[in-house]
């Protein structure tokens, strides 16, 4: 989480952090299995074969790994790129490594917050700032209780002034 980190302003401090869902992860893992197994079975072949064109089945079932591990890679890179976080005094947003994606609002300019929720327990999060921005952000892990944490904290503003 070190982009929330290294963003937050004197006297902020993080109250609650979310990132997505493991669900990113199930195209690449299910796409890289296709990979994965028969390369397996290419590199096992080449292994116990007593053909002379061993180097190039092994080679090959070798380059069937590489791919499936690629394919994992980029989703778990995708997985740990993400930080969302509620502070004392803003949301958070952060999406992506090579072409990040951010939003950052302060509490008292969020006009509502919303969620359109998944049954495994993720969602898209569309916070609508004040002058009708409205910023969504897919996939989100526990985006009910990311909202009610956000909620929790405008409450705990408001009652302060």
């Amino acid at each position: 989480m070190k982009y929330v980190d290294n963003n937050l302003i004197k006297g902020e401090a993080v109250t609650y952090r979310a990132g997505l869902h493991w669900i990113v992860l199930f195209w690449p893992v299910v796409i890289g299995g296709f990979f994965g197994i028969p390369g397996i079975f290419v590199t096992l072949a080449a292994l116990f074969s007593s053909d002379k064109d061993l180097g190039s089945m092994f080679g090959l079932g070798i380059g069937y790994h590489v791919v499936a591990a690629i394919l994992i890679g980029f989703g778990v890179l995708r997985l740990r790129s993400a930080e969302f976080a509620v502070t004392n005094k803003r949301v958070i947003l952060k999406y992506g490594v090579i072409r990040t994606r951010t939003a950052e609002m302060f509490l008292p300019k969020i006009e509502s917050i919303a969620v359109n929720g998944r049954m495994l327990d993720y969602g898209t999060i569309m916070v609508r700032g004040t002058g009708g921005t409205l910023e969504p952000f897919s996939k989100v892990a526990h985006g009910f209780e990311f909202r009610r944490q956000v909620q929790q904290q405008i409450s705990n503003l408001s009652s302060a002034a």
